[in-house]
């Protein structure tokens, strides 16, 4: 089990970022959570499997489409045993 926080810096906000990674974490079974930062960035918690982990990862070094992703910093955490994945607003 792992867990780590992602921040995403670019052209990530407006660009259905947070969906899509919501919607890919799910996919994965993931637990967690994804949220803006008021600087413009994205900040993300992914819990699980530790493959399944480090593809989320990857996944936020492209986004979807439409995002432009300059930069993702990425942090161990202790896992928290979080159950599912959130949009936090």
């Amino acid at each position: 089990m792992r867990r780590v926080r992602v921040t995403v810096s670019g052209e990530v906000q407006g660009v259905f970022f947070r969906k899509s990674c919501a919607q890919e974490a799910r996919r994965l079974g993931l637990a967690g959570f994804v949220r803006n930062l008021p600087d413009g960035d994205v900040e993300a918690a992914f819990e699980g499997e530790d493959g399944l982990v480090a593809a989320m990862v990857s996944w936020c070094r492209t986004g979807p489409d439409w995002a432009e992703v300059e930069s993702v910093r990425v942090e161990d955490e202790r896992p928290q045993g979080d159950a599912g994945f959130s949009i936090e607003h």
